[in-house]
């Protein structure tokens, strides 16, 4: 076989000793590791389990949050993200394991704080405004303790943070659903509390709303310094805004990663397939080269695929704009599909050496359905893969 078009032969990074057991929790340096070390830990889940009528929710989960980062939870509905969130919260208790905010414990055998006790803020998703006050007196809500003036001034600073200085008059109904959240954010944030929650924020909005939205609170939260744990079902919000992502599973974290770590190198086929369209290309490992239906692709564009892997059969996770289809060269599949997304189309091509495979183009191109094309492997950036059968789910 021929080696695949558009495969660079550069080699990529040193493979992990052991490729099919990364580390469930890549510690990957963020912005605060200026010095090799790591951020303080804020929020730390030891061992957490949780359950309700004999039925498992959470099942020994640990997780750390670093001082500063957003760390999205990330999962489908029933995965056990929001009772995790609520565990941190204080407003469930923990079957098993220990919470610890900056390495005190808050619940577990020996302890139970209460939510009010915790310093920690929530931002739900119906932002649980009070309808008969004014922003400026949601905001201040939380500030009980402190005298007027030192309440005015926070107020003020804060609806300046969020970009309301002139609408401290308005009651929540006379505000839109992004001013709204808004004023959520800004109360949550009064009390500069050492931890913030999110709470499906964005659910509520329109779309475009929801898009500007994510960039606004990241905007806010940056520059309040504020350490924050968000929770969502919605991949593109989670990819888009977050420091790491934990994708749940069962009431368990499949992976915690950096965004980009986690997309382009999934530890499992569900990770794979919840963060986006993902196909899976047989091939079989031959000394330097994975030969595939698609042509010979080079070991070395193989993200850690160890030499114990030689002659036996691998699947290689690729995504439509990894692939092209187009009439150049001899055809090797045909285009069964054809799913116009704006500002792309998804092309689906049954090949001729078995399996189907998504193909991501402009949309100005033109590929009718039955057509005959020649599917070739444009990514430039090592491929992650799976043993055949079904491993590693």
């Amino acid at each position: 076989m021929t080696e695949l078009e558009g495969v660079p032969t550069d080699s990529c990074p040193a493979a992990p000793e052991n490729p099919t057991a990364m580390s469930s929790e890549s510690e990957l340096p963020t912005d605060a590791d200026t010095d090799g070390e790591s951020a303080p830990v804020v929020l730390e889940l030891d061992g957490v389990s949780k359950g309700y009528g004999g039925a498992s929710v959470i099942q020994e989960l640990s997780l750390s949050v670093r001082d500063g980062e957003l760390l999205t939870l990330l999962g489908p509905s029933g995965c056990g993200k929001t009772t995790t969130l609520r565990l941190i919260a204080g407003l469930e208790r923990p079957d098993g394991g220990v919470v610890r905010l900056r390495d005190e414990p808050v619940a577990g055998e020996e302890a139970f704080r209460p939510p009010e006790q915790r310093d920690i803020g929530v931002v739900f998703q119906e932002f649980a405004l009070f309808p008969h006050l004014t922003a400026r007196e949601n905001v201040a809500f939380g500030l009980q303790d402190v005298d007027d003036r030192e309440r005015n001034r926070r107020v003020t600073e804060l609806l300046e943070l969020v970009g309301l200085p002139e609408k401290g008059d308005a009651k929540p109904g006379e505000l839109s659903g992004g001013q709204q959240q808004r004023v959520a954010l800004a109360r949550s944030l009064a009390p500069e509390p050492q931890l913030l929650l999110l709470d499906e924020p964005f659910s509520n909005l329109d779309v475009d709303l929801r898009v500007e939205m994510r960039a606004e609170v990241r905007r806010i939260l940056d520059a309040a310094g504020v350490t924050a744990v968000n929770v969502t079902h919605d991949q593109e919000e989670a990819m888009s805004i977050s420091d790491r992502v934990a994708v749940m599973r069962d009431g368990r974290i499949e992976q915690v990663g950096a965004p980009e770590e986690v997309f382009q190198n999934p530890e499992s086929r569900f990770v794979a397939g919840f963060l986006g369209h993902a196909d899976f290309l047989a091939g079989t490992v031959d000394g330097d080269t994975v030969h595939t239906g698609l042509g010979a692709v080079p070991r070395e564009r193989v993200n850690g695929l160890a030499p114990e892997y030689d002659g036996t059969d691998v699947e290689l996770l690729v995504r439509p704009d990894d692939l092209a289809a187009t009439g150049d060269g001899p055809a090797n599949g045909a285009v069964i599909d054809r799913r116009y997304l704006g500002p792309t189309v998804l092309y689906r091509v049954e090949l001729d050496a078995g399996g189907v495979v998504g193909c991501m183009h402009n949309h100005d191109d033109r590929v009718a359905l039955g057509e005959r094309v020649r599917v070739s492997l444009a990514a430039d950036h090592p491929l992650a893969w799976f043993p055949a059968g079904g491993a590693r789910d």
